[in-house]
């Protein structure tokens, strides 16, 4: 087949990474970056390190509303299919970019295949579970990553097409984790640009949710509390929380608190898996954290996955100093043969439903109605 990937966002690098070496020499595949994600470190460094081929397309779109933002970029997509004709489209997540691609897809009668569908829980407020909402709905093929997803798209009706195939944000860390080794790390940047210097015993944060992040008194809890611990916390800030974090950091007179620049995929996974624990409000980060082992604590209201949560590896706190402090005294208990995001295997599954697909459809043209 000929497919279009859609991505534009760190956790769809990661994903299309390893799926898209099992599709090279079976299908065509072009990539599509819409630019969502447009800060170096953000973007093209996980390009090079991940061995991603380069895009055919960067859409350039980002920086905008979330309406404005998801109308460029359906218009700009639909060029792309219209142009290349394919086969295929291939979606990742919840972003704008998700829902850009499947609803440009659809309306040129392309079947979409939706990568961690089902993941949903019914907050329309959330942007994010919109996104995966109307994607869901418009696909042809949906692949689900863990059973409580095969149970939501049960739910909304969507199970005749969807398949639990496993993580493959899983797949990936099984790949290249062994090969991010914190030592062999000299892209660590402070926020001068100079190397930065990691202690031996520290614990990792990262947060960039407007909630926690978009003002001070949120941002100035989580810090505060890492503040107390035994420990630095080691902390790269997203673009845009740059200098909220720098003047909260300043204002406060925080002292274990170390800023660095956003950093690659290979190299979050390193300080994570050298941290003593993890911080975080990243859908991607608090799955890494448990697949390493390493306790977590979400600042965030509700679980996107509720499967970490057991044993306490992962708990769920709001952004407040004393409650993320008792989290992080929670002594966890590990399962070593709990495998709720699958066993590795997720790309292989994805590639074998869709040649399945490309041999029932072999007989149907492309269609631009």
């Amino acid at each position: 087949m000929k497919i279009v990937t859609i991505i534009g966002a760190r956790p769809q690098f990661i994903k299309a990474a390893i799926l898209s070496k099992h599709l090279m020499g079976v299908h065509k595949e072009i990539l599509v970056h819409t630019g969502q994600h447009y800060d170096a470190n953000m973007s093209d460094i996980f390009f090079k390190e991940l061995e991603i081929p380069c895009p055919k397309y960067n859409l350039g779109i980002s920086g905008e509303s979330h309406g404005l933002m998801t109308g460029k970029m359906l218009i700009e997509i639909e060029k792309v299919l219209m142009d290349e004709k394919p086969d295929m489209v291939i979606v990742y997540g919840d972003t704008n970019s998700t829902m850009a691609g499947a609803l440009a897809a659809v309306k040129l009668s392309i079947p979409v295949a939706h990568i961690e569908a089902g993941n949903t829980r019914g907050r329309l407020s959330n942007p994010e579970d919109i996104n995966r909402t109307v994607s869901d709905h418009v696909s042809t093929l949906l692949f689900a990553c863990v059973e409580s997803a095969m149970e939501n798209l049960k739910k909304e009706g969507l199970d005749k097409y969807s398949y639990f195939v496993g993580d493959l944000m899983y797949d990936s860390f099984l790949l290249y984790s062994n090969s991010a080794r914190l030592k062999d790390r000299g892209d660590l940047l402070d926020q001068s640009g100079k190397p930065a210097s990691i202690p031996d015993n520290y614990y990792y944060l990262t947060c960039h949710r407007q909630e926690n992040a978009g003002s001070d008194k949120p941002l100035m809890e989580i810090l505060s509390a890492l503040e107390e611990l035994e420990y630095p916390t080691v902390y790269p800030v997203h673009p845009r929380n740059k200098v909220r974090a720098q003047e909260i950091v300043s204002r406060l007179g925080l002292k274990k608190i170390k800023l660095l620049q956003p950093v690659g995929y290979l190299s979050s996974v390193a300080l994570m898996k050298g941290a003593k624990k993890v911080v975080t409000d990243s859908g991607g980060l608090q799955r890494e954290a448990f697949f390493a082992g390493k306790q977590c604590v979400t600042i965030f209201d509700y679980a996107w996955w509720p499967e970490t949560l057991k044993g306490n590896m992962n708990q769920l706190s709001s952004p407040d100093k004393r409650e993320i402090l008792d989290k992080l005294n929670v002594v966890p208990v590990r399962y070593p043969d709990y495998f709720p995001f699958g066993k590795g295997d997720s790309a292989v599954k994805i590639c074998e439903i869709l040649n399945t697909y490309e041999k029932r459809s072999s007989n149907q043209s492309w269609s631009n109605t």
